[in-house]
């Protein structure tokens, strides 16, 4: 065992703090989301995917999407397929590539993300009212930067 040696760096034992405080946001966050978006019968990670595809400018694929997202490739299938089966999304041929599927916002799926982009917005307002601008704006640098740094 290690004694009176200091393993981090200042900024190191606040990385890791971060990290700790990320993860326990991301409960709170995936816990709101599923609540948010159950009003509409979807889940927090189903709302993630047509989120994907509704920001994206082109077409995406399945194995696009679990880039984007930071998931893997087989649970983005599976939500995809049941995105279909429901009638969300479908999936059309991609002139790129004979297997991956090109994967494409329904009417429906338009019309569901943009009934929770209200949900959604008055929720964010809730939360971030009164808290400082450029506080959210050096956080969000922050944040950018370590995806960076950590291969994104």
């Amino acid at each position: 065992m290690i004694q009176n040696k200091r393993l981090h760096t200042p900024q190191g034992e606040l990385y890791t703090a971060l990290i700790r405080e990320t993860f326990r946001l991301y409960g709170r966050l995936i816990h709101e989301g599923d609540r948010l978006s159950s009003q509409v019968g979807l889940t927090s990670a189903r709302w993630q995917v047509l989120g994907e595809l509704k920001s994206s400018s082109y077409p995406l694929t399945v194995p696009s999407l679990a880039r984007n997202l930071g998931l893997q490739r087989q649970s983005v299938q599976r939500l995809v397929d049941v995105l279909v089966e429901d009638g969300f999304v479908m999936l059309e041929e991609n002139p790129h590539h004979r297997r991956a599927k090109l994967v494409v916002l329904t009417e429906r799926g338009r019309e569901v993300f943009d009934e929770l982009a209200v949900f959604q917005a008055e929720w964010a307002n809730d939360i971030a009212d009164g808290l400082d601008t450029k506080a959210f704006q050096t956080a969000l640098e922050l944040v950018r930067t370590l995806r960076t740094r950590l291969g994104d």
